[in-house]
This record gives C-alpha cells, sequence and structure tokens, in this order.
C-alpha cells in the first residue's frame, strides 16, 4: 500500500486537496465530494458523511464507472454526477464539489448561468489564451433526485462541449480537468472570478 499503488496514489492527491479545499472554507461540515480516475478506468472517490478536511485513506473508496462499490463502502449520494463526467469527456481524470460561499451566493443572483468575460484570470482554463475570452457556468436548480439532475447536466454538455464546470443552485460547485491540480487551478480561479461577479452585482444596487 504505497503511492506505487495507483488508487493509494490517488488517495493521498484527494486527502491533500481536501484540506487545501478546507483551509479556503470551501467544504463547511460534511459538504463536498472529489474523485480520481485510475488507470483501469475505475474511480478514486470520497465516502459519504466525511469531513473533506480530515480525510483519512480509508475515507477514500473505490467504484467502477457505473458508480457501484468495489469495495463495500458507501458512496455520496451525488457519484452519479461523478461518473456522467468522467464518461463523457475520456481526457478527464479528476472531478471536485465543493460548497463555496461564493457558487451559493451567485446561484441566488444570477438565474440559470453566470458568463464570465474579459478577465485576465480565464487563462487559468485549458485552452484560453487571452483575457478577450468568454465563459459560461450553468446554475441548475438543486434535485435530490441525482439520475434526473445528471440527465439535465448530460443535456446541456451536449450543446456546450467546452463547459469548465456547473452549478447547482443553493449547493455547489462541479469543475473538472485532467489531473487534481488543474482541477484545483480551475476552482480557485472560478472561486475568484465569481467574488468578482458579486463585488459588481453589488456596485450596481
Amino acid at each position: 500500500m504505497t503511492d506505487s499503488n495507483p488508487f493509494y496514489h490517488a488517495a493521498g492527491q484527494l486527502i491533500a486537496a481536501g484540506r487545501f479545499i478546507d483551509s479556503k472554507g470551501w467544504v463547511p461540515a460534511t459538504s463536498g465530494n472529489f474523485s480520481v480516475r485510475l488507470p483501469d478506468g475505475t474511480i478514486a472517490i470520497t465516502v459519504s458523511g466525511k469531513h473533506k478536511g480530515h480525510l483519512h485513506p480509508d475515507d477514500i473508496m473505490l467504484i467502477d464507472a457505473d458508480a457501484n462499490s468495489l469495495d463495500g463502502k458507501k458512496p455520496s449520494a451525488e457519484t452519479g454526477l461523478h461518473t456522467g463526467i468522467y464518461r463523457r469527456f475520456p481526457d478527464i481524470n479528476a472531478v471536485l464539489h465543493p460548497h463555496p460561499l461564493n457558487t451559493v451566493l451567485v446561484s441566488k443572483l444570477f438565474g440559470t448561468e453566470i458568463v464570465l468575460e474579459n478577465y485576465e484570470l480565464l487563462k487559468a482554463f485549458h485552452g484560453i489564451n487571452t483575457h478577450e475570452s468568454r465563459i459560461v457556468v450553468p446554475i441548475f436548480a438543486n434535485d435530490q433526485d441525482i439520475p434526473r439532475l445528471a440527465t439535465q447536466a448530460d443535456a446541456y454538455l451536449d450543446t456546450h462541449p467546452d463547459c469548465h464546470a456547473y452549478i447547482i443552485a443553493g449547493h455547489g460547485l462541479y469543475t473538472w480537468g485532467t489531473s487534481v491540480e488543474e482541477t484545483l487551478r480551475y476552482l480557485e480561479a472560478l472561486d475568484f472570478l465569481f467574488a468578482c461577479e458579486l463585488h459588481l452585482y453589488g456596485a450596481k444596487k
């Protein structure tokens, strides 16, 4: 059980990511869930009900591509949202879902989407090399029916394949990348950009 084992290497990455995300105040109580896709197509994901700032290796479990537990542990109810992202994007290897305050506030104020444009920090996202860019983050209504929510997200991504993230209203944010490091970069950039938009919104009132 060393870092040479893909599962334990992924678990270490998720534990470190959890500590960083918790240090930002983005996963209060036991909120959020994180995952990494392994080379064999299985997925390391945080178990249900654990504080993400205090994760241990036993708090990471293994599932298959259809969200079935492979080790008897209980995954988050939202696991299907992770597997839906992995099915759609073969090059994506990490999904992070925290509950940042700025995301929750944005979801209450900006309707069905938030548009981010003409920010230098947009260059944090893969494929963007100029501030003269625009990304749209959709906002979906919260839903306890996760398969129905996953279907809604899928339908949006069908027509917006360049989407980098989505928000669940009053809940949190999903973002994804080719690695944990890239996904953390997206998360940090989005939180800053959401804060900018919230300040602008307040200044216009």
